[in-house]
């Protein structure tokens, strides 16, 4: 049975507390077997990389040839096509605004300060595969890298039994993806940031998966950088009024569900009528999903019908869950959203649904989940540059500043530093 919780209960906070917890300690939870499985990749290249591929996946593929890429391609039905093709120029388009401008400054004593905006010269991103592709997720994660301007994109995206997605593939070469490989799981994210004889290491890695590839990125973190965030199993709470569509409240929910059995699904509403609609909607409309028994076992598991009498704390329940998706399917949503800081994006109104987000509606569909969104944000343009200061001081500059800086350095005993600068300074 889905948690129901009542915000008039003495135990509401704790036992939400406690229920956002249990989620959260098997999502975060790394094993020795990740590490294990890091530090063979790392040791044995792609005779390690190969061992796991067999064994998770039945394959023995690590780089599918042009030709083998070519042939799936051409099996892709044409609408499918035209939906990524579509998708990509407007995720293309939004990402666009998100460039950033160098800084150069000038001041009264000519010292010149910049900050120039790089991208990073290589980037992995890691798309859900075997079993299910994602080919959404090869647009989200390569055209902010694009729009960047990164050099080298590597595709790794799990194939099963030697054969990748034909969308995934189709999105790839869109993206103008050159390397792609039929790896995933712990060993392909060592063998990006290790490398192998046949896969070059790469700068960093991005894109989500299971807990077992967000381990896995946490664990070689350091060696390659990482988003900002856990990008890490979905989440979606949604808010509703007595206006809210039953119907349409309970198909969002098993839309989210139906990504993972970790995937968690929230109801809020200061209505129990529509909160008791929404919860036999869901039962009858899951036996109409082929994943209903992922679906099911994620909503049984981890999700939470709420029953929350005032705005108010409506408010602190969604910034306390800080969701990766929240859906305001409310009338007045607008006295709602300048109050909610905690979320990775949030869709206004009953028609702005989190699967259009997904897809092609232009903003970016991997967020922070787990709690993260209280201090990160979801993949962007920014996620794919680094940033340089630069620096050039004149003779009047250091001349003018220099006293105040040999002073602060004196103060914390970095005598060395004062005296770089003693040095420099004019003798009068």
């Amino acid at each position: 049975m889905v948690k129901i919780l009542n915000s008039n209960n003495r135990n509401f906070t704790r036992e939400l507390n406690k229920f956002l917890l249990v989620r959260k300690t098997k999502v975060q939870s790394s094993s020795i077997s990740v590490t294990n499985i890091i530090k063979d990749v790392k040791k044995n290249g792609d005779k390690a990389l190969l061992k796991y591929e067999k064994k998770f996946n039945k394959n023995s593929i690590i780089a599918p040839t042009t030709k083998q890429i070519s042939k799936s391609i051409k099996s892709l039905d044409k609408k499918v096509k035209q939906a990524i093709d579509i998708a990509y120029d407007r995720i293309f388009k939004f990402h666009s605004f998100q460039k950033f401008k160098n800084i150069s400054y000038l001041d009264k004593f000519k010292n010149k300060l910049e900050y120039k905006y790089l991208p990073i010269n290589s980037v992995a991103i890691y798309v859900p595969g075997s079993t299910a592709s994602y080919p959404s997720s090869v647009l989200m994660n390569a055209i902010p890298a694009i729009v960047a301007g990164v050099k080298r994109i590597i595709m790794i995206n799990p194939g099963f039994k030697g054969k990748q997605n034909p969308a995934v593939l189709y999105a790839a070469k869109k993206c103008k993806i050159k390397e792609i490989y039929s790896i995933g799981g712990p060993s392909a994210i060592a063998a990006a940031a290790y490398g192998t004889k046949k896969i070059r290491p790469v700068n960093k890695i991005v894109g989500p998966g299971n807990i077992y590839v967000a381990a896995a990125k946490k664990e070689v973190f350091g060696e390659v950088g990482i988003e900002g965030m856990i990008a890490g199993p979905s989440e979606v709470t949604i808010v509703c009024d007595k206006y809210s569509d039953p119907v349409w409240v309970a198909s969002d929910l098993i839309g989210q569900a139906e990504h993972d059995p970790l995937a968690q699904c929230i109801l809020i509403s200061k209505n129990k009528n529509l909160i008791s609609k929404v919860k036999l909607e869901i039962f009858k409309q899951l036996k109409e999903i082929p994943r209903k028994y992922i679906a099911r076992k994620s909503l049984m598991s981890h999700g939470i019908l709420m029953y929350i009498a005032s705005d108010k704390k409506i408010i602190e329940t969604v910034n306390r869950i800080a969701p990766e998706h929240l859906e305001l399917n409310i009338k007045n949503y607008k006295s709602l959203v300048p109050k909610i800081y905690n979320a990775g994006s949030i869709c206004l109104g009953k028609y702005a649904v989190m699967a259009m987000t997904d897809y092609n509606i232009g903003s970016n569909h991997i967020l922070p989940t787990n709690g993260s969104a209280k201090y990160s944000s979801g993949i962007s343009v920014n996620e794919f540059y680094k940033r340089i200061s630069y620096v050039k001081l004149s003779k009047k500059g250091i001349e003018s500043l220099g006293p105040s800086v040999i002073t602060l350095a004196n103060y914390e005993g970095l005598v060395g530093h004062a005296n770089s600068i003693k040095k420099r300074i004019r003798r009068k």
